[in-house]
C-alpha cells in the first residue's frame, strides 16, 4: 500500500506540474458545458440527461489524453525499467498510476457541479437521477482509464498510446449500441447480443442517466474495469523477466 501511495503522489504531482493538465480540464469543462448548455436552451428542460449522454462519446478522446503518458513517458524518458526493479510490486505501480489518472479525472468532473445547481435554481429536476447520472459518469471514466492505462503499456510513444486508446475505447463503447448488435447478429447470430450485453457500456450507462442503479450495472463497470487493470498487471510482470 506505501508503494501505491508513493506512486500515486508522484503521478498526480505531475499530472499538475505541467500546463497539460489546465488545459486538458479547461478544454473538458468549456466543450462539455458548451454542448450542454446549447441542448439545454433549445430543449428548455432542467436535467442534464444532454450532458451525461454527451459523455461516452466526448470521453473516448479526452480520457486516452489523459491516460497516454501513464507507461509510454516512462519509456520515453527511461524511467520504466527503473521503475520495474523498484522493490514495489508490479500490481501496487499499476495502481498507483492508474489511482492518479481516475483522481486527475474526477477533479475534472467536480468542476461541472455548478451544472446541476444551475439547473436546480431554474427548475425542478430529478435529483436521484442527476446523482445516479454523475455516478456512472465516474465509473465511466474509470473503466475508460482501466482501457487506456492497459493500452498506453502497449505502446512506447505517446501518439501510438493516444491512437491506441481511442480505438480501444470506441470499441467498448460501440458494440453496446442496439444497433450495431443488431449487424453483428445479422453476420454471427448471438455474438452481437453477447457484445452489447457483456462486454458494450452504451445499456449499462443508460440506466445510470435514468436513475436506475443496479448491481448488474454496478458489476459490468467494476469487473469490465478490474479485467483491464489486471491485463495491465499481468503484461507489467511480464516485462520483468
Amino acid at each position: 500500500m506505501n508503494g501505491t501511495l508513493t506512486i500515486f503522489r508522484r503521478e498526480f504531482a505531475a499530472y499538475f506540474n505541467s500546463p497539460i493538465a489546465y488545459i486538458f480540464i479547461i478544454a473538458f469543462l468549456v466543450l462539455n458545458g458548451g454542448l450542454f448548455m446549447t441542448s439545454f436552451f433549445l430543449q428548455a428542460a432542467a436535467d442534464l440527461r444532454a450532458f451525461f449522454g454527451n459523455l461516452p462519446f466526448f470521453l473516448i478522446f479526452f480520457i486516452p489524453a489523459v491516460s497516454m503518458r501513464l507507461w509510454a513517458e516512462d519509456k520515453r524518458l527511461g524511467t520504466f525499467e527503473l521503475l520495474m526493479t523498484l522493490p514495489i510490486r508490479a500490481g501496487d505501480v499499476m495502481l498507483g498510476k492508474y489511482l492518479a489518472a481516475l483522481a486527475f479525472y474526477l477533479v475534472a468532473l467536480a468542476g461541472t457541479l455548478p451544472l446541476p445547481i444551475m439547473v436546480a435554481a431554474l427548475g425542478n429536476p430529478d435529483v436521484g437521477a442527476m446523482w445516479s447520472g454523475y455516478l456512472g459518469a465516474a465509473l465511466l471514466g474509470a473503466l475508460y482509464l482501466a482501457v487506456g492505462t492497459f493500452t498506453s503499456g502497449l505502446m512506447r510513444d505517446q501518439i501510438s498510446a493516444v491512437i491506441l486508446g481511442i480505438m480501444a475505447c470506441f470499441v467498448v463503447f460501440i458494440v453496446g449500441v442496439a444497433g450495431v448488435a443488431a449487424t453483428i447478429d445479422g453476420w454471427l447470430p448471438g455474438v452481437g447480443s453477447f457484445l452489447q450485453q457483456y462486454v458494450g457500456l452504451s445499456g449499462h450507462y443508460d440506466m445510470m442517466l435514468r436513475g436506475v442503479i443496479s448491481l448488474a450495472d454496478m458489476t459490468y463497470f467494476m469487473g469490465m474495469t478490474a479485467i483491464f487493470l489486471i491485463l495491465n498487471t499481468l503484461w507489467l510482470e511480464g516485462r520483468k523477466y
